[in-house]
């Protein structure tokens, strides 16, 4: 078993994490013996934004900060991500209800999530959580796009992050088969499950609408990890989302499904029998609330969340002694074991997004990593395709393989003899002990990066500034308004 699908202690709830009122979870509640997935809808349907702490409400407006930061440059993805699915949307039609963003239209509420949640994954820019996991990519998508259409309040977006992050959490937890980088990928699955989560508390379904939701979602799940390098990779958090808000939309309507989709012969049965931990859905549930602990990533770099530390050592190593192609005899990283990111070719600048080779080269190469680094121009520039059979990944069974406490280590050997030599403990734009937290500066610079790609600075200003006071918003029509990007006349 990989080393971060161990068990975590379930703690006493923390002042700072915890809900506030301590009413997740209501205990006089009629139902007796409930099922597994009976006993989690009712925690899911006692999240009120009340008893939020205030520590996970300013969390959730970062969330929506980032999210709509990577959807907007997803949407210019080098090698058309957002282009085709944005043309593959608005081709499908659907009544005007949501924003595509940058797409300068409105669709249904299951194809703006789909296109969105597409594009939010699309450079891999998109926030990670512990167990790794995309939290945000499927399930803002599908909260911005049924509040955009029923015209819901901030407070009920960020109720909705919240308990999307909490199921997400503790579903990842539970599902210990849910292997990291093979099988089946995160979005579809886990992810899936907390866009409907989301979806549910936005529609305001009650507890026997929600176990149907959940069912419905049960049928829908699925998507594999042996497209990682594709633009179907990215598809799966549009797929998500999209049907996190269709099966939320059946069961408001009256759709039947099973009750108890993470009972026997369900979910944990068949996407991973015998190897999943079911009771840890509810064990602990929002004590202390799962996106502040563990907490939430933030990706500095946009491409796999493994490549984070490499890309950071090999930065500092090109500033500090001034790299370039001529200089570099060959590289070496020391990684602990992991196969999913050991490719010495990409076949793409898309590809190389979730290579350890290409990603340290490139840092190695330009002092920094940007979207415009997983072009195909720049994967097949002279110098990469002469330096790149010199990297070599040398993989260390005694660093641990789990995303918070492994280390790497970053080798260069320079022609005039000299050897550089950097080690990476902490994970960067992880909050804590294990990694590095991005400032707001840093985050507010990464947003505006991302935005600068399709909207002015004074839209991205503004966009900022509300998302920045959510919680006071009677709704997320100007914001959604903007992220559409509709053509100046």
């Amino acid at each position: 078993m990989h080393s971060d699908q161990a068990a975590r202690r379930v703690r006493p709830p923390q002042p700072h994490a915890a809900l506030s009122s301590g009413t997740f979870g209501n205990e006089e509640r009629s139902v007796r013996n409930p099922t597994l997935t009976e006993a989690l809808v009712d925690k899911v349907l006692d999240i009120r934004y009340d008893a939020i702490p205030a520590a996970a409400v300013e969390l959730s407006k970062k969330i929506a900060l980032d999210g709509l930061a990577v959807m907007h440059a997803g949407a210019t993805e080098p090698l058309g991500v957002g282009r085709l699915t944005t043309a593959y949307v608005r081709a499908s039609g659907g009544a005007p209800q949501a924003s595509v963003v940058a797409g300068g239209f409105k669709t249904s509420m299951q194809n703006a999530a789909y296109a969105n949640g597409t594009m939010a994954h699309a450079l891999d820019f998109d926030n990670t959580s512990y167990p790794p996991n995309h939290p945000t990519s499927p399930t803002l998508p599908a909260i911005l796009a049924i509040a955009e259409h029923h015209r819901l309040s901030g407070r009920k977006i960020i109720e909705a992050i919240v308990a999307a992050y909490e199921v997400q959490g503790r579903l990842r937890w539970a599902a210990t088969g849910l292997r990291t980088g093979t099988g089946f990928h995160k979005p579809s699955t886990v992810g899936m499950f907390g866009a409907v989560t989301a979806a549910a508390r936005m529609l305001d379904l009650d507890r026997q609408r929600t176990l149907m939701a959940f069912g419905i979602a049960g049928s829908r799940a699925g998507s594999l990890s042996i497209n990682t390098g594709t633009m179907t990779k990215s598809s799966h958090s549009g797929h998500g989302a999209r049907m996190g808000v269709e099966a939320a939309l059946l069961a408001q309507m009256g759709w039947t499904a099973s009750p108890d989709v993470f009972g026997p012969k369900g979910f944990f049965d068949t996407f991973m029998p015998g190897d999943s931990k079911p009771e840890r859905l509810i064990e602990g549930f929002a004590s202390p609330l799962w996106m502040l602990d563990p907490g939430v990533g933030f990706k500095a770099y946009p491409s796999n969340g493994f490549t984070q530390r490499p890309i950071s050592g090999a930065i500092e190593l090109h500033d500090a002694y001034g790299l370039s192609a001529e200089k570099i005899d060959r590289v070496q990283v020391i990684f602990p074991r992991f196969e999913y990111v050991n490719r010495p070719q990409p076949r793409s600048g898309l590809d190389g997004k979730f290579s350890i080779q290409y990603t340290t080269l490139v840092a190695l190469l330009d002092g920094e990593v940007g979207v415009d680094s997983f072009t195909d121009e720049r994967r097949f520039a002279p110098d990469v395709v002469e330096l790149l059979p010199k990297v070599e990944l040398q993989f260390d069974d005694a660093i641990p393989f789990d995303k918070l406490t492994m280390h790497v280590v970053v080798h260069v050997w320079l022609k005039d003899g000299r050897q550089l030599t950097k080690r990476i403990d902490r994970l960067p734009g992880w909050p804590g002990q294990a990694g590095v937290e991005l400032t707001a500066e840093q985050r507010h610079g990464k947003f505006y990066s991302c935005t600068r790609r399709v909207l002015d600075h004074e839209a991205a200003r503004r966009m900022l500034e509300l998302v920045e006071r959510l919680e006071t918003l009677p709704d997320v029509v100007e914001i959604m308004d903007i992220a559409r990007c509709d053509a100046k006349e």
